[in-house]
């Protein structure tokens, strides 16, 4: 009994170890992505290559019981394929807007999602929302309106694009938890790979740039592979940890990027930044307390 016990406590804490992890990788990701965006790589490039290499490892796994059409099958075709044109469009102008904007003022708008989620949850999921979410809503967009200051200086009309990515992962967010238990996790993999590899590859080849370095090679080629990698780590994280445990960790990334943003770019985020992005963390921090209650 008093292993069992103890296992249970540790459970949560395996949990917020791999959605650590999770949003480790993507913060690579994209920190890979700005690099080769402003090395003259095209987004299309970016995201194709970044669906491409998803989609062989998501065959490969979802093959493994044997190759057949059954193994592929899913009776919300729709759905699915409508959720995986959602993140292929998100993915693609932000790795377009990377090339302009530094990767905290790209990460600190697009963390408005979850105030996105709770503002269409009451029109799409017909959920009921109190003052304290509304007001965490109002709070919500404030922060968005001081990070990308729309009348000040240092506004980037690529900043609309992330506008739309964070309501676009918003609604992607809503599909994937109407869709969970229904569908499984690794025939959603599948579909997302199939779309962004599909879709991009026409406008990839295009547009094609021959990498200079093989370092260049394996950043490129990484970026489908981590971002496999960081879905497995926060799919698997939600087997150890209730979404309520988890949601507070997923700000990390704000934390990673800005990192990663100093390291490789020297950019250090403004005070407008920084303020915009506390107060989205903040109004996503309430809606989350009251969703616990």
């Amino acid at each position: 009994m008093a292993v069992t016990a103890q296992t249970n406590i540790d459970l949560p804490r395996y949990g917020i170890l791999l959605m650590l992890g999770a949003w480790f990788l993507f913060a690579i990701v994209d920190t890979s992505a700005k690099w080769l965006a402003v090395a003259g790589v095209s987004a299309f490039q970016l995201a194709f290559m970044r669906y491409a290499s998803h989609f062989v490892i998501s065959i490969g796994i979802i093959g493994r019981g044997g190759f057949s059409v059954d193994r592929f099958k899913t009776d919300h075709a729709w759905q699915v394929l409508s959720r995986a044109c959602l993140l292929v469009s998100a993915t693609l102008l932000n790795f377009y807007a990377l090339r302009f904007l530094p990767l905290t003022v790209v990460s600190a708008i697009m963390f408005s999602s979850p105030v996105v989620v709770c503002f269409l949850s009451i029109f799409v999921l017909k959920e009921k929302v109190g003052p304290w979410r509304w007001g965490a809503i109002l709070l919500g967009f404030v922060g968005v309106l001081i990070v990308v200051r729309p009348f000040g200086e240092v506004f980037h009309p690529s900043m609309l694009l992330i506008v739309y990515n964070a309501t676009a992962l918003a609604l992607y967010s809503i599909m994937t938890r109407k869709l969970s238990g229904i569908v499984a996790v690794d025939t959603m993999q599948f579909y997302m790979g199939l779309v962004g590899t599909t879709v991009l590859a026409p406008f990839a080849i295009w547009a094609w740039l021959p990498m200079a370095s093989p370092f260049a090679w394996i950043v490129l080629f990484s970026l489908g592979v981590l971002g496999w990698a960081g879905h497995q780590l926060l799919t698997n994280a939600h087997r150890f940890g209730t979404a309520n445990q988890l949601m507070p960790f997923t700000y990390s990334f704000l934390i990673y990027v800005a990192i990663l943003g100093f390291v490789i770019f020297g950019t250090v985020p403004d005070g407008g930044t920084l303020l915009g992005a506390l107060v989205i963390m903040g109004a996503g921090l309430i809606i989350w307390k009251r969703e616990q209650a």
